[in-house]
Protein backbone atom coordinates (compact mmCIF):
# COMPACT_ATOMS: atom_id res chain seq x y z
CA UNK A 1 0.00 0.00 0.00
CA UNK A 2 3.01 2.38 1.19
CA UNK A 3 4.73 1.33 -2.09
CA UNK A 4 1.33 2.67 -4.39
CA UNK A 5 1.13 5.44 -2.22
CA UNK A 6 4.62 6.38 -3.16
CA UNK A 7 4.55 5.61 -6.62
CA UNK A 8 1.03 8.44 -7.05
CA UNK A 9 3.40 10.74 -5.14
CA UNK A 10 5.62 10.47 -7.99
CA UNK A 11 3.84 10.59 -10.76
CA UNK A 12 1.43 13.43 -9.01
CA UNK A 13 4.80 15.34 -8.66
CA UNK A 14 5.89 15.00 -12.00
CA UNK A 15 2.88 15.82 -13.89
CA UNK A 16 2.86 19.14 -11.69
CA UNK A 17 6.64 19.89 -12.66
CA UNK A 18 5.67 19.08 -16.25
CA UNK A 19 2.86 21.54 -16.02
CA UNK A 20 4.74 24.13 -14.03
CA UNK A 21 7.77 23.70 -17.36
CA UNK A 22 5.60 24.41 -19.89
CA UNK A 23 4.12 27.69 -18.80
CA UNK A 24 7.73 28.27 -18.15
CA UNK A 25 8.41 27.56 -21.79
CA UNK A 26 5.87 29.17 -23.22
CA UNK A 27 6.90 32.45 -21.19
CA UNK A 28 10.14 32.01 -23.11
CA UNK A 29 9.25 31.61 -26.36
CA UNK A 30 6.98 34.69 -25.53
CA UNK A 31 9.53 36.91 -24.37
CA UNK A 32 12.64 35.66 -26.82
CA UNK A 33 10.32 36.47 -29.62
CA UNK A 34 8.82 39.43 -29.13
CA UNK A 35 11.31 41.39 -26.44
CA UNK A 36 13.48 42.28 -29.94
CA UNK A 37 10.11 43.57 -31.78
CA UNK A 38 8.97 45.60 -28.87
CA UNK A 39 12.67 47.05 -28.26
CA UNK A 40 13.09 47.92 -31.81
CA UNK A 41 9.31 49.44 -31.77
CA UNK A 42 10.35 50.65 -28.46
CA UNK A 43 8.42 50.20 -25.28
CA UNK A 44 6.50 53.56 -25.41
CA UNK A 45 5.10 53.27 -28.93
CA UNK A 46 3.84 49.39 -28.40
CA UNK A 47 2.62 50.03 -24.95
CA UNK A 48 0.88 54.03 -25.39
CA UNK A 49 0.64 54.05 -29.23
CA UNK A 50 -3.20 54.23 -30.25
CA UNK A 51 -2.74 52.83 -33.76
CA UNK A 52 -2.72 49.49 -34.54
CA UNK A 53 -1.46 49.18 -38.00
CA UNK A 54 1.50 46.69 -39.00
CA UNK A 55 1.29 47.63 -42.68
CA UNK A 56 2.56 51.11 -41.53
CA UNK A 57 4.75 49.96 -39.06
CA UNK A 58 2.69 51.12 -36.54
CA UNK A 59 2.07 48.92 -33.34
CA UNK A 60 0.43 50.55 -30.77
CA UNK A 61 -1.40 48.16 -28.41
CA UNK A 62 -2.84 50.56 -25.85
CA UNK A 63 -6.57 50.50 -27.50
CA UNK A 64 -6.29 46.40 -26.92
CA UNK A 65 -5.11 46.88 -23.28
CA UNK A 66 -7.96 49.06 -21.93
CA UNK A 67 -10.39 47.45 -24.44
CA UNK A 68 -9.81 44.08 -21.94
CA UNK A 69 -9.57 45.46 -19.12
CA UNK A 70 -12.90 47.35 -20.01
CA UNK A 71 -14.72 44.09 -20.83
CA UNK A 72 -13.06 42.37 -18.08
CA UNK A 73 -14.52 44.91 -16.06
CA UNK A 74 -18.32 44.43 -16.98
CA UNK A 75 -18.02 40.46 -16.89
CA UNK A 76 -17.04 40.63 -13.57
CA UNK A 77 -19.59 43.27 -12.55
CA UNK A 78 -22.57 41.10 -14.50
CA UNK A 79 -20.97 37.41 -13.78
CA UNK A 80 -19.83 37.72 -10.22
CA UNK A 81 -23.46 38.60 -8.42
CA UNK A 82 -24.93 36.49 -10.51
CA UNK A 83 -22.77 33.37 -9.90
CA UNK A 84 -22.16 33.78 -6.46
CA UNK A 85 -26.21 34.20 -5.69
CA UNK A 86 -26.54 31.19 -8.11
CA UNK A 87 -24.68 28.83 -6.01
CA UNK A 88 -26.21 30.13 -2.59
CA UNK A 89 -29.63 29.34 -4.18
CA UNK A 90 -28.50 25.63 -5.58
CA UNK A 91 -26.41 24.64 -2.14
CA UNK A 92 -29.31 26.02 0.35
CA UNK A 93 -32.23 26.68 -1.16
CA UNK A 94 -32.85 25.07 -4.68
CA UNK A 95 -35.32 21.96 -4.28
CA UNK A 96 -34.39 18.81 -4.93
CA UNK A 97 -35.95 18.16 -8.40
CA UNK A 98 -35.48 21.64 -9.41
CA UNK A 99 -31.49 21.04 -8.32
CA UNK A 100 -31.30 18.07 -10.83
CA UNK A 101 -32.16 20.01 -13.60
CA UNK A 102 -29.86 22.84 -13.00
CA UNK A 103 -26.77 21.37 -11.78
CA UNK A 104 -26.18 19.24 -15.32
CA UNK A 105 -27.07 22.19 -17.24
CA UNK A 106 -24.74 24.49 -15.59
CA UNK A 107 -22.33 21.82 -16.45
CA UNK A 108 -23.40 22.03 -19.38
CA UNK A 109 -22.46 25.74 -19.96
CA UNK A 110 -19.19 25.09 -18.96
CA UNK A 111 -18.43 22.33 -21.97
CA UNK A 112 -19.75 24.49 -24.61
CA UNK A 113 -16.69 25.64 -26.77
CA UNK A 114 -15.94 29.57 -26.95
CA UNK A 115 -16.78 29.88 -30.77
CA UNK A 116 -20.28 28.63 -30.03
CA UNK A 117 -20.51 31.50 -27.72
CA UNK A 118 -19.29 34.00 -29.89
CA UNK A 119 -21.38 32.97 -32.55
CA UNK A 120 -24.70 33.13 -30.07
CA UNK A 121 -23.27 36.85 -29.29
CA UNK A 122 -23.00 38.09 -32.67
CA UNK A 123 -26.56 36.46 -34.06
CA UNK A 124 -28.73 36.76 -30.65
CA UNK A 125 -27.36 39.39 -28.29
CA UNK A 126 -26.03 41.64 -31.04
CA UNK A 127 -28.80 42.43 -32.91
CA UNK A 128 -30.73 42.33 -29.43
CA UNK A 129 -28.63 45.35 -28.14
CA UNK A 130 -29.27 46.77 -31.27
CA UNK A 131 -33.01 46.91 -31.54
CA UNK A 132 -33.33 47.46 -27.82
CA UNK A 133 -31.33 50.56 -27.97
CA UNK A 134 -32.17 51.80 -31.37
CA UNK A 135 -32.90 55.05 -30.14
CA UNK A 136 -29.32 55.80 -29.04
CA UNK A 137 -27.82 54.53 -32.40
CA UNK A 138 -26.83 51.67 -31.11
CA UNK A 139 -24.54 49.23 -33.26
CA UNK A 140 -24.67 46.09 -31.75
CA UNK A 141 -21.53 45.67 -31.69
CA UNK A 142 -20.30 47.18 -27.99
CA UNK A 143 -18.39 46.39 -25.14
CA UNK A 144 -21.65 45.51 -23.58
CA UNK A 145 -22.31 42.95 -25.84
CA UNK A 146 -18.48 41.32 -25.44
CA UNK A 147 -19.33 41.96 -21.24
CA UNK A 148 -22.58 40.27 -21.18
CA UNK A 149 -21.28 37.25 -23.22
CA UNK A 150 -18.15 37.22 -20.95
CA UNK A 151 -20.54 37.24 -18.08
CA UNK A 152 -22.34 33.91 -19.18
CA UNK A 153 -19.09 32.12 -19.97
CA UNK A 154 -17.94 32.70 -16.61
CA UNK A 155 -21.14 31.74 -14.98
CA UNK A 156 -20.35 28.03 -14.45
CA UNK A 157 -16.71 28.33 -13.12
CA UNK A 158 -17.94 30.30 -10.11
CA UNK A 159 -21.09 28.49 -9.63
CA UNK A 160 -19.42 25.40 -9.31
CA UNK A 161 -16.70 26.24 -7.23
CA UNK A 162 -18.79 28.27 -5.06
CA UNK A 163 -21.20 25.73 -4.55
CA UNK A 164 -18.42 23.21 -3.71
CA UNK A 165 -17.13 25.85 -1.11
CA UNK A 166 -20.63 26.13 0.55
CA UNK A 167 -21.61 22.65 0.87
CA UNK A 168 -17.95 22.09 2.63
CA UNK A 169 -18.82 24.26 5.39
CA UNK A 170 -19.74 22.08 8.30
CA UNK A 171 -23.42 21.87 8.91
CA UNK A 172 -22.99 23.08 12.58
CA UNK A 173 -22.29 26.47 11.25
CA UNK A 174 -25.65 26.73 10.02
CA UNK A 175 -27.52 25.02 13.21
CA UNK A 176 -25.63 27.30 15.07
CA UNK A 177 -26.88 30.51 13.59
CA UNK A 178 -30.64 28.59 13.93
CA UNK A 179 -29.94 28.12 17.70
CA UNK A 180 -29.15 31.60 18.18
CA UNK A 181 -32.19 32.70 16.94
CA UNK A 182 -31.73 33.57 13.56
CA UNK A 183 -34.02 32.30 10.89
CA UNK A 184 -32.80 30.41 7.50
CA UNK A 185 -31.79 33.47 5.15
CA UNK A 186 -29.67 34.90 7.76
CA UNK A 187 -28.10 31.37 8.68
CA UNK A 188 -27.11 31.19 5.92
CA UNK A 189 -25.71 34.71 4.25
CA UNK A 190 -24.21 35.42 7.51
CA UNK A 191 -22.79 32.24 8.86
CA UNK A 192 -22.45 30.08 6.06
CA UNK A 193 -21.07 32.19 3.55
CA UNK A 194 -18.44 34.00 5.47
CA UNK A 195 -17.18 30.74 6.11
CA UNK A 196 -16.89 29.59 2.30
CA UNK A 197 -15.12 33.30 1.40
CA UNK A 198 -11.98 31.59 0.50
CA UNK A 199 -13.51 29.18 -1.77
CA UNK A 200 -15.94 31.32 -3.56
CA UNK A 201 -13.17 34.03 -3.60
CA UNK A 202 -11.02 30.96 -5.74
CA UNK A 203 -14.05 30.24 -7.94
CA UNK A 204 -13.78 34.48 -8.75
CA UNK A 205 -10.65 34.15 -9.40
CA UNK A 206 -10.51 31.55 -11.65
CA UNK A 207 -13.76 33.35 -14.00
CA UNK A 208 -11.79 36.50 -13.84
CA UNK A 209 -9.20 34.57 -15.35
CA UNK A 210 -11.31 32.57 -18.18
CA UNK A 211 -12.66 36.36 -18.86
CA UNK A 212 -9.71 37.94 -18.94
CA UNK A 213 -8.49 34.96 -21.51
CA UNK A 214 -11.15 35.11 -23.41
CA UNK A 215 -11.14 39.07 -23.72
CA UNK A 216 -7.58 38.61 -24.76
Amino acid sequence: MKVKEKVMEIVFLVAACVSILAVLLICVFLFSSGIPAIGKIGPLNFLGGTVWKPSNNLFGILPMILGSIYVTAGAIIIGVPIGIFMAVFMARFCPGSLYKILKPAVELLAGIPSIVYGFFGMEVLVPLLRNTFAVFNCKGNSMLAASILLGIMILPTIIGVSESAIRAVPNSYYEGSLALGADHERSVFFAVLPAAKSGILAGVVLGIGRAIGETM
